[in-house]
Protein backbone atom coordinates (compact mmCIF):
# COMPACT_ATOMS: atom_id res chain seq x y z
CA UNK A 1 0.00 0.00 0.00
CA UNK A 2 3.14 2.11 0.20
CA UNK A 3 3.62 1.38 -3.60
CA UNK A 4 2.95 3.52 -6.13
CA UNK A 5 3.38 0.70 -8.29
CA UNK A 6 -0.25 -0.53 -7.17
CA UNK A 7 -2.08 2.84 -7.64
CA UNK A 8 -5.28 1.23 -6.08
CA UNK A 9 -3.94 0.01 -3.07
CA UNK A 10 -1.77 3.45 -2.58
CA UNK A 11 -4.87 5.54 -3.29
CA UNK A 12 -7.03 3.61 -0.51
CA UNK A 13 -4.20 4.25 2.08
CA UNK A 14 -4.42 7.94 1.43
CA UNK A 15 -7.97 7.98 1.54
CA UNK A 16 -8.02 6.21 4.74
CA UNK A 17 -5.40 8.45 6.62
CA UNK A 18 -6.88 11.40 5.39
CA UNK A 19 -10.07 9.77 6.69
CA UNK A 20 -9.09 9.10 10.20
CA UNK A 21 -6.51 12.58 9.98
CA UNK A 22 -3.56 10.35 10.38
CA UNK A 23 0.06 12.34 9.93
CA UNK A 24 1.14 10.12 7.15
CA UNK A 25 5.16 10.99 8.36
CA UNK A 26 7.18 8.09 10.03
CA UNK A 27 6.50 7.23 13.53
CA UNK A 28 3.32 9.23 13.84
CA UNK A 29 0.60 7.53 11.78
CA UNK A 30 -0.38 5.05 14.46
CA UNK A 31 -0.14 7.65 17.17
CA UNK A 32 -1.91 10.24 15.37
CA UNK A 33 -4.84 7.75 14.25
CA UNK A 34 -5.38 6.57 17.50
CA UNK A 35 -5.65 10.32 19.21
CA UNK A 36 -8.20 11.17 16.72
CA UNK A 37 -10.29 8.03 17.41
CA UNK A 38 -9.95 9.32 21.55
CA UNK A 39 -11.59 12.52 20.23
CA UNK A 40 -14.08 11.84 18.09
CA UNK A 41 -15.31 9.27 21.46
CA UNK A 42 -14.80 12.17 23.75
CA UNK A 43 -17.84 14.08 21.78
CA UNK A 44 -20.27 11.19 21.98
CA UNK A 45 -22.24 10.45 25.08
CA UNK A 46 -20.26 9.07 28.51
CA UNK A 47 -19.87 5.29 28.23
CA UNK A 48 -19.39 4.79 24.20
CA UNK A 49 -16.64 2.82 23.40
CA UNK A 50 -15.20 1.22 20.07
CA UNK A 51 -14.75 -2.43 19.30
CA UNK A 52 -10.99 -2.39 17.43
CA UNK A 53 -10.24 -4.73 14.87
CA UNK A 54 -7.25 -6.72 14.56
CA UNK A 55 -6.24 -7.76 10.78
CA UNK A 56 -4.68 -11.05 10.56
CA UNK A 57 -2.44 -11.88 6.85
CA UNK A 58 -3.41 -14.04 4.41
CA UNK A 59 -2.05 -17.62 4.25
CA UNK A 60 -1.93 -20.45 2.05
CA UNK A 61 -3.90 -23.58 2.76
CA UNK A 62 -0.91 -24.96 5.11
CA UNK A 63 -1.72 -21.82 7.12
CA UNK A 64 1.52 -20.07 6.17
CA UNK A 65 1.92 -16.23 6.60
CA UNK A 66 1.76 -15.14 2.41
CA UNK A 67 2.92 -11.41 3.09
CA UNK A 68 2.80 -10.99 -0.86
CA UNK A 69 -0.99 -11.30 -0.29
CA UNK A 70 -1.14 -8.96 2.72
CA UNK A 71 -2.50 -5.53 2.46
CA UNK A 72 -1.95 -5.00 5.95
CA UNK A 73 -1.42 -6.45 9.31
CA UNK A 74 -2.52 -5.52 12.51
CA UNK A 75 -1.92 -8.21 14.94
CA UNK A 76 -4.16 -9.30 18.01
CA UNK A 77 -1.33 -8.06 20.61
CA UNK A 78 -1.56 -3.98 19.34
CA UNK A 79 -5.01 -4.18 19.58
CA UNK A 80 -5.12 -5.76 22.26
CA UNK A 81 -2.31 -3.49 24.25
CA UNK A 82 -4.40 -0.21 22.73
CA UNK A 83 -7.21 -1.70 24.61
CA UNK A 84 -5.85 -1.85 27.89
CA UNK A 85 -3.97 1.47 27.44
CA UNK A 86 -7.17 3.23 26.88
CA UNK A 87 -10.34 0.77 28.77
CA UNK A 88 -12.62 4.06 29.06
CA UNK A 89 -12.33 4.31 24.82
CA UNK A 90 -12.42 0.40 23.46
CA UNK A 91 -12.48 -3.23 23.37
CA UNK A 92 -11.17 -5.03 21.10
CA UNK A 93 -11.39 -8.08 18.81
CA UNK A 94 -8.87 -10.29 17.73
CA UNK A 95 -8.04 -11.86 13.85
CA UNK A 96 -6.88 -15.40 13.81
CA UNK A 97 -6.71 -17.05 10.68
CA UNK A 98 -8.19 -20.85 11.28
CA UNK A 99 -5.99 -23.01 9.07
CA UNK A 100 -2.83 -21.53 11.68
CA UNK A 101 -1.68 -24.81 13.27
CA UNK A 102 -1.59 -22.65 16.28
CA UNK A 103 -5.08 -21.22 15.93
CA UNK A 104 -7.06 -22.68 18.41
CA UNK A 105 -4.56 -22.36 21.06
CA UNK A 106 -4.45 -18.45 19.93
CA UNK A 107 -7.84 -18.10 20.55
CA UNK A 108 -7.57 -19.38 23.82
CA UNK A 109 -4.89 -16.87 24.42
CA UNK A 110 -7.17 -14.10 23.13
CA UNK A 111 -9.97 -14.98 25.10
CA UNK A 112 -8.22 -14.65 28.22
CA UNK A 113 -6.57 -11.56 26.86
CA UNK A 114 -10.05 -10.37 26.93
CA UNK A 115 -10.87 -10.38 23.43
CA UNK A 116 -14.51 -9.35 22.56
CA UNK A 117 -14.68 -11.30 19.55
CA UNK A 118 -13.14 -12.37 16.42
CA UNK A 119 -12.88 -10.54 12.72
CA UNK A 120 -12.45 -12.44 9.20
CA UNK A 121 -12.47 -10.93 5.83
CA UNK A 122 -12.34 -14.32 3.90
CA UNK A 123 -11.79 -13.15 0.75
CA UNK A 124 -8.75 -10.98 1.75
CA UNK A 125 -7.16 -13.24 4.20
CA UNK A 126 -7.52 -16.49 2.14
CA UNK A 127 -10.40 -18.31 4.34
CA UNK A 128 -12.77 -20.62 3.25
CA UNK A 129 -16.00 -20.52 5.95
CA UNK A 130 -17.53 -23.47 4.48
CA UNK A 131 -13.67 -25.69 4.97
CA UNK A 132 -13.31 -28.27 7.29
CA UNK A 133 -10.05 -26.35 7.98
CA UNK A 134 -12.53 -24.44 10.23
CA UNK A 135 -14.11 -27.06 12.11
CA UNK A 136 -11.81 -27.00 15.28
CA UNK A 137 -11.63 -23.89 15.29
CA UNK A 138 -15.32 -23.28 15.28
CA UNK A 139 -15.81 -25.40 18.19
CA UNK A 140 -13.18 -23.63 20.15
CA UNK A 141 -15.50 -19.88 19.61
CA UNK A 142 -18.65 -21.94 20.15
CA UNK A 143 -16.80 -23.05 23.35
CA UNK A 144 -15.81 -19.48 24.45
CA UNK A 145 -19.26 -18.10 23.25
CA UNK A 146 -16.97 -15.58 20.97
CA UNK A 147 -19.08 -14.10 18.13
CA UNK A 148 -17.45 -14.30 14.66
CA UNK A 149 -17.88 -11.11 12.39
CA UNK A 150 -17.40 -11.81 9.25
CA UNK A 151 -17.36 -9.67 6.19
CA UNK A 152 -20.10 -10.98 3.34
CA UNK A 153 -20.74 -9.89 -0.17
CA UNK A 154 -18.28 -8.79 -2.40
CA UNK A 155 -15.01 -7.11 -0.75
CA UNK A 156 -13.64 -3.55 -2.71
CA UNK A 157 -11.57 -1.94 0.46
CA UNK A 158 -8.93 -4.62 0.48
CA UNK A 159 -7.77 -6.48 -2.08
CA UNK A 160 -6.40 -10.00 -0.93
CA UNK A 161 -5.48 -13.36 -1.50
CA UNK A 162 -8.34 -14.80 -2.81
CA UNK A 163 -11.96 -14.97 -5.22
CA UNK A 164 -14.53 -13.42 -4.07
CA UNK A 165 -16.24 -16.48 -3.66
CA UNK A 166 -15.50 -17.28 -0.38
CA UNK A 167 -17.46 -14.14 1.19
CA UNK A 168 -20.57 -16.18 -0.01
CA UNK A 169 -22.49 -15.59 3.17
CA UNK A 170 -24.37 -19.66 2.44
CA UNK A 171 -20.69 -19.94 3.32
CA UNK A 172 -21.04 -18.82 6.78
CA UNK A 173 -23.56 -21.93 7.73
CA UNK A 174 -21.06 -24.31 8.66
CA UNK A 175 -19.76 -21.97 11.16
CA UNK A 176 -23.48 -21.96 12.75
CA UNK A 177 -24.21 -25.23 12.31
CA UNK A 178 -21.55 -25.52 14.71
CA UNK A 179 -22.82 -23.72 17.70
CA UNK A 180 -20.85 -19.96 16.45
CA UNK A 181 -22.69 -16.62 16.59
CA UNK A 182 -21.80 -15.03 13.64
CA UNK A 183 -21.99 -11.69 12.39
CA UNK A 184 -22.47 -10.98 8.82
CA UNK A 185 -21.03 -7.68 8.39
CA UNK A 186 -22.84 -5.27 6.47
CA UNK A 187 -25.58 -7.50 6.19
CA UNK A 188 -23.63 -8.51 2.80
CA UNK A 189 -25.54 -5.50 1.22
CA UNK A 190 -23.10 -5.64 -1.77
CA UNK A 191 -22.42 -7.96 -4.81
CA UNK A 192 -23.51 -10.99 -5.74
CA UNK A 193 -22.81 -14.53 -5.21
CA UNK A 194 -23.27 -18.12 -6.38
CA UNK A 195 -26.90 -19.39 -4.98
CA UNK A 196 -25.75 -22.98 -3.88
CA UNK A 197 -29.17 -23.64 -2.73
CA UNK A 198 -30.21 -23.76 -6.15
CA UNK A 199 -27.89 -24.81 -8.60
CA UNK A 200 -25.16 -21.84 -8.64
CA UNK A 201 -26.47 -18.74 -10.39
CA UNK A 202 -25.48 -15.36 -9.51
CA UNK A 203 -27.98 -13.88 -7.14
CA UNK A 204 -27.65 -10.57 -4.96
CA UNK A 205 -25.93 -11.30 -2.29
CA UNK A 206 -28.10 -9.66 0.28
CA UNK A 207 -30.77 -12.05 -1.21
CA UNK A 208 -28.48 -14.88 -0.08
CA UNK A 209 -28.54 -13.11 3.59
CA UNK A 210 -32.19 -12.43 3.92
CA UNK A 211 -33.05 -16.36 3.16
CA UNK A 212 -30.49 -17.07 5.93
CA UNK A 213 -32.00 -14.73 8.68
CA UNK A 214 -35.37 -16.32 7.46
CA UNK A 215 -33.98 -19.96 8.54
CA UNK A 216 -35.35 -20.88 11.98
CA UNK A 217 -32.70 -22.80 12.93
CA UNK A 218 -30.20 -19.47 13.05
CA UNK A 219 -32.76 -17.63 14.63
CA UNK A 220 -30.73 -17.74 18.12
CA UNK A 221 -26.89 -17.38 16.32
CA UNK A 222 -27.09 -15.40 13.30
CA UNK A 223 -27.02 -11.78 13.49
CA UNK A 224 -25.23 -8.69 11.21
CA UNK A 225 -24.18 -5.71 11.48
CA UNK A 226 -25.86 -2.29 9.62
CA UNK A 227 -21.96 -0.59 9.49
CA UNK A 228 -21.45 0.68 5.77
CA UNK A 229 -25.24 0.34 5.03
CA UNK A 230 -25.58 3.93 4.18
CA UNK A 231 -22.65 4.36 1.79
CA UNK A 232 -23.62 5.59 -1.83
CA UNK A 233 -23.10 1.75 -3.07
CA UNK A 234 -24.72 -0.15 -0.77
CA UNK A 235 -27.44 2.77 0.28
CA UNK A 236 -30.83 1.13 -1.41
CA UNK A 237 -32.87 -1.86 -1.76
CA UNK A 238 -31.06 -3.45 1.10
CA UNK A 239 -31.22 -0.79 3.53
CA UNK A 240 -34.79 0.35 3.16
CA UNK A 241 -35.27 -3.95 4.13
CA UNK A 242 -33.41 -3.64 6.66
CA UNK A 243 -35.34 -0.26 8.26
CA UNK A 244 -38.80 -2.42 7.37
CA UNK A 245 -37.53 -5.76 9.09
CA UNK A 246 -38.25 -4.60 12.89
CA UNK A 247 -38.50 -9.15 13.45
CA UNK A 248 -34.39 -8.69 12.41
CA UNK A 249 -34.11 -5.40 14.98
CA UNK A 250 -32.69 -7.63 17.98
CA UNK A 251 -30.49 -9.50 16.09
CA UNK A 252 -28.95 -6.25 13.69
CA UNK A 253 -25.51 -4.75 15.77
CA UNK A 254 -24.87 -1.19 15.04
CA UNK A 255 -20.98 -0.38 13.63
CA UNK A 256 -19.00 2.46 12.26
CA UNK A 257 -17.09 0.81 9.42
CA UNK A 258 -14.52 4.03 10.69
CA UNK A 259 -12.92 5.62 9.08
CA UNK A 260 -14.90 5.05 6.02
CA UNK A 261 -17.28 7.62 7.55
CA UNK A 262 -14.75 9.86 7.14
CA UNK A 263 -14.40 9.12 3.33
CA UNK A 264 -16.49 12.15 1.86
CA UNK A 265 -16.99 10.92 -1.52
CA UNK A 266 -18.53 7.45 -0.40
CA UNK A 267 -21.53 9.00 1.33
CA UNK A 268 -24.06 11.28 0.05
CA UNK A 269 -26.87 12.77 2.59
CA UNK A 270 -28.57 13.96 -0.66
CA UNK A 271 -28.80 10.57 -2.12
CA UNK A 272 -30.74 9.33 1.21
CA UNK A 273 -32.95 12.27 0.97
CA UNK A 274 -33.62 11.16 -2.84
CA UNK A 275 -34.45 7.94 -1.56
CA UNK A 276 -37.06 9.27 1.05
CA UNK A 277 -34.81 7.31 3.88
CA UNK A 278 -33.79 10.69 5.37
CA UNK A 279 -35.93 13.40 5.74
CA UNK A 280 -34.88 16.83 3.60
CA UNK A 281 -35.21 18.76 6.82
CA UNK A 282 -32.50 16.81 8.82
CA UNK A 283 -30.31 16.58 5.92
CA UNK A 284 -28.66 20.31 6.88
CA UNK A 285 -27.63 19.23 10.50
CA UNK A 286 -26.58 15.57 9.50
CA UNK A 287 -23.88 17.25 7.11
CA UNK A 288 -22.84 19.47 9.35
CA UNK A 289 -22.07 17.10 12.31
CA UNK A 290 -20.20 15.21 9.54
CA UNK A 291 -18.07 18.08 8.99
CA UNK A 292 -17.34 18.14 12.90
CA UNK A 293 -17.49 14.36 14.19
CA UNK A 294 -17.98 11.74 11.50
CA UNK A 295 -18.71 9.03 13.76
CA UNK A 296 -21.61 11.03 15.78
CA UNK A 297 -22.36 11.48 11.77
CA UNK A 298 -22.69 8.00 10.91
CA UNK A 299 -24.86 7.47 15.04
CA UNK A 300 -27.09 10.49 13.68
CA UNK A 301 -27.56 9.58 10.47
CA UNK A 302 -28.69 6.18 11.20
CA UNK A 303 -30.98 7.20 13.87
CA UNK A 304 -32.68 9.48 11.76
CA UNK A 305 -33.60 7.43 8.54
CA UNK A 306 -36.61 5.86 8.07
CA UNK A 307 -38.44 3.41 5.26
CA UNK A 308 -42.28 3.96 4.86
CA UNK A 309 -42.31 5.19 8.57
CA UNK A 310 -39.98 2.09 9.90
CA UNK A 311 -36.94 2.97 11.85
CA UNK A 312 -33.83 1.42 13.66
CA UNK A 313 -35.38 -0.46 16.91
CA UNK A 314 -32.48 1.18 19.50
CA UNK A 315 -31.68 -2.14 20.49
CA UNK A 316 -29.44 -1.94 17.41
CA UNK A 317 -27.62 0.80 18.78
CA UNK A 318 -27.38 -0.77 22.54
CA UNK A 319 -24.29 -3.35 21.41
CA UNK A 320 -22.29 -4.16 24.68
CA UNK A 321 -25.02 -6.84 25.55
CA UNK A 322 -23.95 -8.77 22.82
CA UNK A 323 -20.29 -8.74 23.47
CA UNK A 324 -20.35 -8.99 27.08
CA UNK A 325 -19.91 -12.71 26.94
CA UNK A 326 -18.52 -14.53 30.15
Amino acid sequence: MDSLLNPGLYARRLFFLNAGCAHDAPGSVDRSYLERMRNLLDGMRPGVKLLLFAFERAHDEQGRPQLEHSAFYVPDAYARDVARAYPQYFEWAASIHPYRPDAVDALHRAKAEGARAVKWLPSAMGIDPASSRCDAFYAALAQHDLPLISHAGLERAVIGAEPQDHGNPLRLRRALDAGVRVVVAHCASMGEDRDLDHGGALVDSFTLFARMMGERRYEKNLFADISAMTQLNRAGPALARVLEEAAWHPRLLNGSDYPLPGVMPIFSVDYLVSLKLLDAAAAPVVREIRLHNPLLFDFVLKRHLRSNGKRFSRAVFETRRFFQVP
